[in-house]
């Protein structure tokens, strides 16, 4: 209660006070009310872009602070959520082998598709000449450089042991035969006749049998009736293939 009659004192004194403060502040108010004025002329500006914008509108910081905002746990969560949901990559099908035949059918149809302008039958017959002169010199190349190899192959090889013949000039037993000329008039050829008696094998009975035979006298010394040995030879005609060795007996 003693603090209100001098609140009351102080109120009584402010007018005389205010007005030498007034007379002595004057510049000092005039001053500082053109440098509030001078800031305040520059912030027009903005405040008049402030007063344009419309209340509902938005400035574009405003804009960026609301569609980027603090990163959260939830959308972390929602980013892991989202790619659980998200289908899985198709697995790739795996490539079909294709055989050389289905190959070429396959660069034949490309090079079709290439070539969009048709052609007339005398650019296609050169075309197949050039081909065939190409494949010509890669066929020639191959064989040569097959050649090639081929004689490297014979060079490096060990020397091999010559194989035995299949057929050996082996000297066989020939057969000799006994017998009596029968005829001579033919020219160094002689028919001789040969007597064979043998034992039957169930019956034990002697078998007698004969048979006749050309044989080659080159000097025609044996005769009718003589006995001769003649022995087995190479085919020397027709009918011959046995050769006089000697006469044993002459006939009477």
């Amino acid at each position: 209660m003693a603090d209100q009659p001098d609140q009351a004192d102080n109120e009584t004194e402010t007018p005389a006070s205010t007005d030498g403060a007034d007379a002595t502040d004057a510049p000092a108010t005039d001053g500082a009310e053109t440098a509030e004025s001078a800031p305040a002329e520059a912030q027009t500006p903005a405040a008049e872009a402030g007063a344009e914008t419309p209340a509902g509108a938005q400035t574009p910081a405003a804009e960026a602070g609301a569609e980027a905002p603090a990163p959260d746990a939830t959308d972390g969560e929602a980013q892991a959520a989202a790619s659980e949901a998200a289908p899985a990559p198709a697995p790739a099908e795996p490539q079909e082998q294709l055989s050389p035949k289905q190959r070429r059918r396959q660069a034949r149809a490309r090079r079709a598709t290439k070539s969009a302008k048709p052609r007339s039958p005398e650019e296609r017959h050169a075309e197949r000449v050039v081909e065939r002169r190409a494949k010509a010199v890669r066929r020639r190349a191959r064989r040569l450089q097959e050649r090639a190899k081929a004689v490297e192959r014979r060079a490096s090889a060990p020397a091999q042991e010559p194989l035995p013949p299949v057929h050996a000039p082996t000297e066989g037993t020939r057969k000799l035969r006994q017998g009596i000329v029968v005829s001579d008039k033919a020219d160094k050829t002689i028919t001789v006749r040969i007597d064979v008696a043998r034992r039957h094998r169930r019956y034990e009975k002697i078998v007698r049998s004969s048979g006749t035979l050309h044989a080659h006298d080159e000097n025609n010394e044996a005769h009718e009736g003589d006995v001769v040995r003649v022995i087995e030879s190479r085919p020397l005609s027709r009918t011959k293939r046995w050769r006089l060795v000697d006469v044993l007996e002459r006939a009477r």
